[in-house]
């Protein structure tokens, strides 16, 4: 069972020996650094709102909405008003797989969060966001239940449910076959181990799935809306500008990591994905 751990700064943890956990915060603070780097955050705003860079893209965050973000390290310039108010529950993704439903729904969710991590909830299912939250807090705080572990597995389990049918409502519900969920989830979990610095070719992929380059892509292209390709170079993008704005790093390490022939091959494709040099890019 959890063994319950109070922290000084009003956030709540709990942890087992496996590192499983959840923490309850009332802050966006730490979100985007090491602190929270293994942890999935689900916020709902509760008051005033909050601007943040997201994949290098603007977004904000509006009393009522909900976001749901997998990747911490991809939320940058986290801007608060002087009213902001908001609930924050991080999961280790140990306890998430613990609690996920046995549908293959959130491949689809998970997929359009990762280019739009915030909902804009109705006036229904920001009440229903709400109690969800006010549920698991009521839960986490209660640890002397004796079925403890369970009952948090349960109450987490119904807000996942709930996030599912907010999307599905707001961007339409479309069924993924348990054929189509595996060759999508084995895809990306090669993006997130980041094959893609040496591979960005969709035949290795389709090879390493054993299926062929074009049947990947209409999986792909099925599940997400997007072909194999727009993951890959999403994938490349992403790590490629977030190393670059490492000071400490250099042009040729990063060029080399990246398997290029050269720091001037690198800068060609660089510019032709974003049409400015690297150079410009991190001023």
């Amino acid at each position: 069972l959890y063994v319950p751990k109070k922290e000084k700064n009003a956030e709540k943890t709990i942890l087992d020996d496996d590192k499983d956990g959840v923490i309850i915060s009332d802050s966006l603070n730490g979100l985007g650094t090491d602190i929270y780097k293994e942890y999935l955050s689900h916020a709902l705003c509760l008051g005033g709102a909050c601007k943040f860079e997201f994949n290098g893209n603007p977004f904000e965050l509006r009393e009522g909405d909900c976001m749901i973000v997998r990747k911490g390290k991809l939320v940058e310039k986290i801007t608060p008003s002087a009213d902001f108010k908001v609930k924050v529950i991080y999961v280790t993704p140990q306890f998430i797989e613990l609690c996920t439903p046995q549908n293959n729904y959130g491949m689809k969710g998970q997929l359009s969060l990762f280019l739009n991590p915030v909902m804009r909830l109705d006036r229904e299912q920001q009440d229903i966001c709400k109690k969800d939250f006010e549920n698991i807090e009521y839960r986490f705080n209660n640890e002397n239940h004796n079925f403890y572990r369970d009952i948090m597995i349960n109450v987490i389990q119904t807000m996942i449910l709930d996030f599912f049918d907010f999307h599905s409502h707001i961007y339409g519900e479309e069924k993924i076959s348990a054929q189509y969920a595996s060759i999508m989830s084995k895809f990306l979990q090669m993006l997130e181990d980041g094959v893609y610095r040496q591979h960005r070719d969709v035949t290795y992929y389709a090879s390493e799935l054993c299926v062929t380059p074009k049947y990947l892509s209409e999986v792909t292209k099925k599940v997400s809306g997007y072909a194999a390709n727009y993951w890959i170079n999403r994938y490349t993008i992403l790590d490629i500008s977030r190393l670059l704005r490492d000071k400490s790093l250099s042009f040729v390490y990063i060029s080399d990591l990246f398997g290029f022939s050269s720091p001037s091959y690198f800068t060609k494709c660089f510019q032709k994905q974003f049409g400015i040099l690297p150079k410009d890019f991190v001023k």
